[in-house]
């Protein structure tokens, strides 16, 4: 498939070779953590919808991903039109541009920049726009930039290391700059880059201090910029505002460079600032990331727990650092709001002194930022100190207001065994020292918020299956936390097959109907290893397949010359399947291509030969079946020839049956 960009169309040997020279897995891998699965697969929790547990699965041999929740599949280029919502044409330059592939337009020859996708444009006009900055922090008029870094402890290499700039106290500095290097006002305004003056674009920052705000990736994407003079009378520090590559909500600062010691400690720190994340860096916690103009949420959280890959309880770690204030509490009291949302512990670390790192660090060193992360507390511990602080505790009424507060916190914990731990601490913080008491009370209090009626261990209070104070659900199977599986059967068997999640509706089908799992092995088989099958497979016939999806695949198999054709398989071979397989079968011949047959390593020729035998026979037995079923409705004496015919047929089929019935057991 060629793409078209601008005026030109991406010859299909330049969309060839951005395949070959982009291993999908570390494309994919800059997105989120991968694991080993097993027979060449590759795990991971799905970007494409939110999930407790990994069924993404990626299969580096074949170029191929595909997830088992939500049923999303394809290759390389496919994979980045959809992360980063590209046409087809985009993601091929998107590609290329960090393979260092020139890619070749039909139609004209090459394509100057101009006329490439308008995200790969922004890319590059911000990756000009950061070089420009880290430049002229080296000029004279930077000297007050330079003075700021200087006095929080950061040294020219460490400015350099993050790219910090200064952006000139000009009006059109950088405008002038960029569109001199052929970006126009159009591109620079759409960007943020500048916004629009009396007499066409200025820039957006001016005068201060910037840093290059990166996605996962490492492109430069927006930046912040913190102001320096007493003159400028904006905020103190300014981001890019929304646009086509940059979305505050789902960015944070510093995560390209501390995502792989992210997932490699399952460890992620969240500071407040730019500086904060340098320091950080600088003393030895590569994992601190901070968000950007925004406050942390729903969506940062998910980027971290794909590099995370939080499926298991008590697994990994989420530190939040927070100022000592009262303002700092409240930031960390928020946090806990979406505690609920990860499956990884949470902790909150807070300097008495107030001091936040990059602070820390320049009064006390590098080993005091490692002793703050050290030093966390868990985020339910804060959360319920927090709130018993606010009530005089030497007083009757105090601990028992302090008790009704707390309450609601405890309920929230949607680990049975940790909320109980919580009220032993909550019993001794308050000095009833009556665990009864506290239970009661607390029981007795949820049921004043509307959840009464409920004795035990149920309600908010208790029952791990039922609905928690914010509308969450409690019970472990939907938090991913039951050893084995949430979701589905035990189908993984001494075959190693990828563990499912959510199956989809076919999947489902495949699994309540064993005939059609058989078909479903032999069509992977076909994709992923022809060669095990061969002609016998070709020579089926549709009439093989009960499921109407199975039997148009195993067309487009036939179409394109069968398993005879397929040779040892391999990402070619899958290539032309999909180019011969029209929109409806793509997803599925996707799936076949990327999920493991359920074959134990070594006996891949056995298993195929007992699949394809057991499939002829429950093909045969349809027949026999059928036969059966005519015979009965013919009279032996006044229908003699044809009876005769049909029982010799039987015969014979039965025959044939048992053969292949043996056949499949001795394979």
């Amino acid at each position: 498939m060629a793409g078209r960009s601008g005026a030109g169309r991406i010859s299909d040997e330049d969309i060839a070779l951005v395949r070959e020279r982009s291993p999908i897995a570390d494309v994919v891998g800059e997105h989120i953590q991968l694991r080993n699965a097993g027979g060449g697969n590759l795990k991971g929790l799905c970007p494409f919808h939110d999930e407790k547990s990994p069924s993404f699965n990626v299969t580096p041999a074949r170029g191929y991903y595909y997830c088992f929740g939500c049923a999303e599949g394809g290759d390389v280029i496919t994979f980045v039109r959809k992360i980063e919502n590209l046409t087809f044409s985009e993601a091929v330059e998107r590609l290329a541009q960090r393979a260092g592939i020139q890619l070749r337009y039909e139609q004209g020859g090459y394509v100057p920049g101009r006329e490439q996708g308008e995200r790969v444009r922004l890319i590059e006009a911000h990756r000009a726009a950061a070089e420009f900055y880290a430049e002229q922090l080296a000029t004279p008029d930077a000297a007050p930039g330079r003075r700021f870094l200087s006095e929080r402890g950061f040294e020219r290499v460490d400015a350099e290391r993050f790219g910090v700039g200064y952006a000139p106290a000009g009006w059109e500095a950088l405008s002038r700059h960029l569109m001199a290097r052929g970006f126009t006002s159009q591109e620079l305004l759409k960007g943020g880059l500048a916004r629009e003056g009396r007499r066409g674009p200025i820039d957006r920052f001016r005068g201060r201090l910037v840093w290059p705000i990166r996605d996962i990736t490492g492109d430069v994407i927006g930046f912040g910029a913190r102001k320096l003079l007493d003159s400028d009378d904006g905020p103190k520090y300014l981001n890019t505002p929304e646009s086509p590559i940059y979305h505050k909500s789902s960015v944070l600062y510093g995560v390209d460079l501390a995502k792989r010691e992210i997932a490699r400690r399952s460890q992620a720190v969240i500071v407040e600032g730019y500086t904060d994340v340098m320091a950080c860096h600088l003393a030895g916690v590569p994992t601190a990331v901070a968000t950007c103009g925004t406050s942390f949420g729903e969506e940062h959280i998910k980027v971290l727990r794909r590099l995370l890959l939080d499926q298991a309880e008590f697994r990994g770690e989420v530190i939040f650092t927070f100022d000592g204030d009262s303002a700092g509490q409240k930031a960390a009291l928020r946090a806990f709001q979406d505690e609920q949302k990860f499956v990884t512990q949470t902790f909150v670390a807070v300097q008495p002194d107030g001091l936040d790192p990059c602070d820390l660090r320049l009064k006390h060193g590098d080993a005091a930022v490692r002793d703050l992360i050290a030093s966390r507390e868990p985020l339910f511990a804060f959360a319920i100190r927090s709130v018993i602080s606010r009530y005089d505790l030497t007083t009757n009424e105090g601990r028992l207001g302090a008790l009704d507060a707390a309450a609601p916190v405890i309920a929230s914990i949607k680990d049975p065994g940790l909320r109980k731990t919580y009220v032993v601490d909550l019993d001794r913080w308050l000095g009833f020292m009556d665990e009864g008491f506290v239970i009661q009370r607390v029981q007795q209090a949820i049921g004043q918020g509307g959840q009464g009626g409920q004795g035990g261990d149920h309600g908010r209070y208790g029952h791990q299956d039922q609905p928690g104070p914010y509308g969450r659900q409690q019970g472990s199977q939907q938090y991913g936390r039951r050893q084995g599986r949430s979701y589905g059967g035990p189908d993984e068997g001494r075959y190693g097959g990828p563990a499912q999640g959510r199956a989809t509706g076919q999947e489902a089908r495949e699994k309540a109907d064993p005939v059609a799992m058989l078909e479903a092995e032999a069509l992977k088989l076909a994709v992923q290893r022809p060669a095990l099958l061969g002609p016998e497979f070709d020579a089926l016939g549709g009439e093989a397949f009960t499921r109407p999806e199975h039997a148009a695949l195993y067309g487009v198999i036939v179409a394109v010359g069968g398993t005879v054709a397929g040779g040892p398989g391999g990402q070619e071979w899958v290539e032309r399947l999909l180019a011969a397989a029209g929109d409806e079968l793509r997803p599925a011949l996707t799936r076949f291509a990327v999920e493991e047959p359920r074959v134990e390593t070594g006996g891949e020729e056995r298993y195929a030969a007992a699949v394809l035998a057991r499939l002829l026979e429950t093909a045969v037995g349809r027949s026999v079946a059928q036969i059966k079923s005519r015979l009965q409705r013919l009279n032996p004496v006044e229908e003699q020839q044809e009876y005769n015919r049909l029982f010799g047929e039987l015969v014979a089929l039965e025959q044939q049956r048992r053969v292949l019935r043996e056949r499949a057991a001795g394979a």
